[in-house]
């Protein structure tokens, strides 16, 4: 007789939204604009401890949101989970029996946090291009003001990939203190040239679709095509040659010869289409000008070098985890490497995996047991 293993329940998902900086001074953002109020939204799993210091913050991708886990009551059958199911949860790698996880949708995003698409109280309009300009640290700024008001006084830990990465490392330089870990993965310190290109063709291509009437386009038809294209030219830099060759190589999409036109005779382009028209279902193009321009203007190359050196008399050093991918071009190892040695060199605690992979940038996304031990592992050492 066999007894199969019991699966613990799938979490369920709640968003929440807390509001602040809603007096007359708003929030001061780094270009010195006002801003307010903000909302965040944001979800939680797992149980907050007695000494409320259990809480790992989970730092989401470009075009993410903050439901990371679980699901939401009453979905339809077959609905999708959060975009990190697979890492957090009972017995997972960020173990919700043991963490309470909190996952913030950032500033400027469209996902339930203010951004252009939010309603501007002194216009009662959209933002649009109104809204002032972000960075990364003005992400992880609200995202402090998050954990003060949830009475968060430590973090046990901060994780995140690609530009949740970078958030990741403005946590390490701005609030040094306020952190036990930080885990790295898939991002850099700055973006190399290559990929401010890439963020530059995708911005024109929304800002040069007649629909985008200068981000006024809320109350009529959207630049679908624009924001469809540049999602087509991101989603090529989140794969990698080889995974698309194994995938797709010129294999024909339902045809077995040439249309001799623009159809789209090949698999790979019937993919990147569908890939667009699914993101413009989806996200706000204002939003991808603001984030990818905050992700270009984001360089701790000089702040990375100048945090705190552990102290002798304390016992409890802050750890760090460096994770790279292999097939990653976005954000190739030497830029993983060239951030450990900068931690190094200020007498930093850290670790370093590059993890063999094809599938390119996104690899993050992707089940994988090695990232999954990898992370466990981790978080369970400091305890």
């Amino acid at each position: 007789m066999t007894t199969e293993a019991i699966q613990p329940a799938p979490l369920t998902a709640v968003k929440q939204h807390y509001t602040f900086a809603e007096g007359p001074e708003g929030l001061v953002l780094e270009s010195g604009a006002r801003l307010g109020p903000v909302t965040l939204a944001y979800e939680t799993y797992g149980t907050l401890n007695a000494a409320r210091d259990n809480v790992i913050l989970v730092a989401h991708a470009f075009s993410g949101d903050s439901h990371a886990a679980g699901y939401y009551p009453g979905d339809p059958e077959g609905e999708k989970p959060g975009w990190w199911d697979f890492m957090i949860g009972p017995g997972k790698g960020i173990d919700t029996d043991k963490f309470f996880v909190v996952c913030p949708n950032i500033l400027g995003s469209c996902m339930g946090s203010t951004g252009p698409s939010s309603l501007n109280p002194a216009t009662d309009a959209p933002y649009g291009l109104d809204f002032p300009m972000m960075t990364i640290g003005d992400i992880v700024s609200t995202q402090k003001t998050l954990m003060d008001h949830l009475g968060i006084r430590r973090l046990h830990g901060v994780v995140g990939g690609s530009v949740g990465g970078m958030q990741v490392l403005e946590w390490c330089v701005r609030y040094p203190q306020f952190l036990r870990s930080a885990v790295a993965i898939a991002t850099t310190m700055r973006h190399s040239a290559l990929a401010i290109a890439f963020n530059e063709i995708a911005r024109q291509s929304i800002m040069a679709d007649p629909n985008w009437n200068k981000g006024n386009y809320y109350g009529g038809s959207k630049p679908d095509m624009g924001l469809a294209v540049a999602r087509m030219v991101g989603h090529v830099t989140y794969l990698s040659d080889e995974a698309m060759r194994r995938k797709f190589g010129r294999k024909l999409q339902d045809k077995e010869t040439f249309s001799f036109g623009f159809d789209g005779d090949f698999q790979i382009e019937s993919y990147l289409r569908h890939q667009g028209t699914k993101f413009v279902n989806r996200f706000d193009a204002n939003s991808v000008l603001y984030i990818t321009k905050a992700s270009d203007y984001f360089d701790v190359v000089e702040r990375m070098g100048k945090i705190e050196r552990p102290s002798k008399k304390n016992s409890e050093k802050r750890k760090y985890l460096v994770i790279s991918y292999t097939s990653d071009w976005l954000y190739p190892t030497y830029q993983a490497k060239e951030l450990v040695q900068t931690l190094k060199r200020s007498d930093q605690d850290v670790s370093f995996c590059e993890i063999e992979a094809d599938c390119g940038h996104d690899a993050f996304l992707i089940p994988d047991e090695r990232l999954t031990t990898l992370i466990r592992g981790f978080f369970d050492g400091l305890s």
